[in-house]
């Protein structure tokens, strides 16, 4: 019995699929990307498709099949099927794809992203590792003026900061689990402990958007407070993280 040539290429297509498979996931042990996997199918079916039309006979008898299909009377009831079908098939996955998956990335992100050496805050280009809070001086020098302040930074705090990162500064703020990645937890060791005072000043300043591609590829969702916010109010916010969680900032001097 003679194989039909659409099916002969058809079947070239799908064995040449499986070897590569085969190579990459059991030979070599090594997944292979989908887009290039994608590439090398593409010029695959191109290949086999130039060879198969290589002659107007073999061209002819190709598509003989699809003409039949569309032309043919008595295959209307399996026409009928074949056009539902393949539509819902590709409708199918073009929906799949513009799905957003919900899985962790499989690349590895930094939670703390090596900060630049300077940026561009509030208009002005900012040397982040000579940048000190203007306020700690007083947490010593004058501890009522500097209560009024941690107040002052509290308020801004509950006011735009507490939906997502909580009104315990827990990451647990009504807003938290719809992000992705979730807010930080400022009650834990490592996070704002770990951390200058101008680390945290970049971070609020530039929200998610200005995170470098190190922490991709999910950003976080934090908007770009220097928008909205005042640079003395961050300085404030700022003094009230540590003073509530009863952290102290970490210092240059301390490496």
């Amino acid at each position: 019995m003679r194989i039909p040539k659409l099916l002969q290429a058809t079947l070239v297509i799908a064995g040449v699929y499986v070897v590569f498979r085969l190579i990459f996931d059991v030979l070599l042990d090594h997944l292979i990307p989908a887009s290039l996997l994608t590439m090398y199918m593409f010029f695959v079916v191109a290949g086999v498709f130039m060879v198969f039309t290589f002659t107007e006979e073999g061209a002819a008898e190709l598509v003989a099949p699809i003409k039949a299909l569309v032309e043919d009377p008595s295959k209307r009831l399996i026409r009928n099927i074949v056009f539902v079908l393949v539509p819902m098939a590709a409708g199918y996955g073009a929906y799949s794809q513009a799905l957003p998956g919900l899985e962790a990335p499989v690349e590895l992100r930094s939670i703390h992203p090596a900060p630049p050496s300077t940026a561009m805050i509030f208009g002005k280009r900012v040397d982040l590792l000579s940048l000190e809070n203007p306020y700690r001086k007083l947490e010593s020098g004058d501890p009522d003026q500097f209560a009024e302040l941690v107040a002052a930074g509290g308020a801004v705090y509950i006011k735009n900061c507490q939906y997502c990162h909580g009104d315990k500064l827990d990451g647990q703020g009504p807003y938290a689990q719809g992000l992705n990645p979730l807010p930080l937890n400022f009650q834990d060791i490592g996070t704002i402990a770990q951390l200058q005072e101008s680390y945290l000043f970049w971070r609020i300043s530039t929200g998610g958007p200005g995170l470098p591609d190190e922490a991709t590829p999910w950003n976080s969702s934090m908007p770009v407070w220097q928008n909205f916010l005042t640079e003395d109010e961050i300085w404030k916010v700022i003094l009230y993280l540590y003073d509530y969680t009863g952290h102290r900032p970490r210092s240059w001097e301390a490496h």
